[in-house]
C-alpha cells in the first residue's frame, strides 16, 4: 500500500465526538451529589443514645429533600437552555444513586432495620440493599433507553428514584413530627420497611408515570401554573414546621398512587392533570 493511500485512510476516520460539559446544569447536579453526601454523614454520625439523634436525622432528611430540588433544577435548566448532553445524563445518574439510593437505604437501616434485626443484622443489610439495587437498575434502564433513542415517551417507566427517596424522607419527617406530638416512634417507624420494599418493586416496574417535562412555562396556562406553584411553595416554606411534614408526603403518595390508577382514569381528567403534554401529543 502506498503512503498516499495510508494517509487518505487516516483522513477518512470519523472524528471522535466532542464531549459537551455544560456548567450550570452540572453545577446543579453537583449540588445534588453534595447534599446526598452530607445526608450520609449526618446519618452515620447520629447516635441513638444521644440527645441530638432526632436533630441529626432531621438534618439528613433536609439534605435528601434539598437534593431532590437540585435534581429538578438540573434537568429544567438543561432543557430550557438546550444544554442536554450524555455527560450530564450520566453524571446525574451517579449523583442520584448516592442521594436517592444510598442515603435513603442508610436512613431506613439506621432508624428501623438495625433495631428490628438485632440478632440477624444480615437481614437488615439485605433489605436495604434491595432498595439500592432496584434504584440502580431503574437508573441503568433509563440511561439505556435514553441513549438508544427508545425512550420516545414523555412518561417515566417505573417510579422515579428521586420521588422514591423524597417519599421515604418526607414520611420519616412526618413520623418524627407525629412523635413530637406525643406518640411513640417505635409504634410507627416500622411502616418504613414495607414502604421501602414496595418502592423497590415500583422503581423496576413497567408502571408509567408522567414526567411533566413538556410543560411549557412560557405559555399562558403554564405561566399561571408556575405562579400558583410558586405561591404554594412559598406558603410551605413560611409554615414549614406546621404543614411541610404533612403536605409533602401526601403529594408524593398521590403521585405514587396516580401511576397505579392512571390507566383507569378518563382521558378528560388526565388531560386536566397533564394538559400541556396531552395537547402537544394531540398536535403531532
Amino acid at each position: 500500500m502506498e503512503k498516499s493511500d495510508i494517509t487518505n485512510s487516516n483522513q477518512q476516520k470519523p472524528a471522535a465526538p466532542e464531549l459537551k460539559i455544560y456548567f450550570l446544569p452540572n453545577l446543579m447536579t453537583a449540588g445534588n451529589l453534595t447534599c446526598g453526601f452530607i445526608a450520609l454523614i449526618k446519618i452515620v454520625e447520629a447516635k441513638s443514645n444521644s440527645p441530638t439523634f432526632n436533630q441529626d436525622i432531621k438534618m439528613s432528611l433536609f439534605f435528601i429533600l434539598l437534593a431532590c430540588i437540585f435534581d429538578i433544577l438540573d434537568g429544567r435548566v438543561a432543557r430550557w437552555g438546550g444544554r442536554e448532553s450524555p455527560f450530564g445524563r450520566e453524571f446525574d445518574s451517579l449523583a442520584d444513586l448516592i442521594s436517592f439510593g444510598v442515603a435513603p437505604a442508610f436512613l431506613v437501616h439506621r432508624t428501623v432495620l438495625r433495631d428490628m434485626f438485632i440478632d440477624f443484622p444480615e437481614i437488615g443489610w439485605f433489605i436495604a440493599s434491595v432498595y439500592l439495587i432496584c434504584g440502580a437498575l431503574r437508573l441503568a434502564r433509563f440511561n439505556c433507553l435514553s441513549s438508544s433513542g427508545l425512550s420516545g415517551s414523555k412518561d417515566f417507566t417505573g417510579f422515579p428514584i428521586p420521588a422514591a427517596a423524597g417519599l421515604v424522607a418526607s414520611l420519616t419527617l412526618f413520623l418524627m413530627w407525629w412523635e413530637d406530638k406525643g406518640l411513640e416512634r417505635n409504634d410507627w417507624r416500622y411502616v418504613l420497611l414495607p414502604l421501602l420494599l414496595f418502592l423497590s418493586i415500583m422503581m423496576v416496574s413497567e408502571v408509567k408515570y408522567p414526567s411533566f417535562k413538556a410543560i411549557d412555562l412560557r405559555a399562558q396556562k403554564g405561566f399561571l401554573k408556575m405562579v400558583v406553584a410558586g405561591l404554594f411553595i412559598g406558603a410551605i416554606l413560611i409554615f414549614r414546621n406546621k404543614i411541610l411534614p404533612v403536605v409533602l408526603p401526601l403529594i408524593l403518595l398521590t403521585y405514587l398512587l396516580y401511576g397505579l390508577i392512571r390507566t383507569r382514569i378518563s382521558t378528560k381528567i388526565i388531560r386536566q392533570i397533564e394538559e400541556e403534554e396531552i395537547d402537544e401529543d394531540d398536535n403531532q
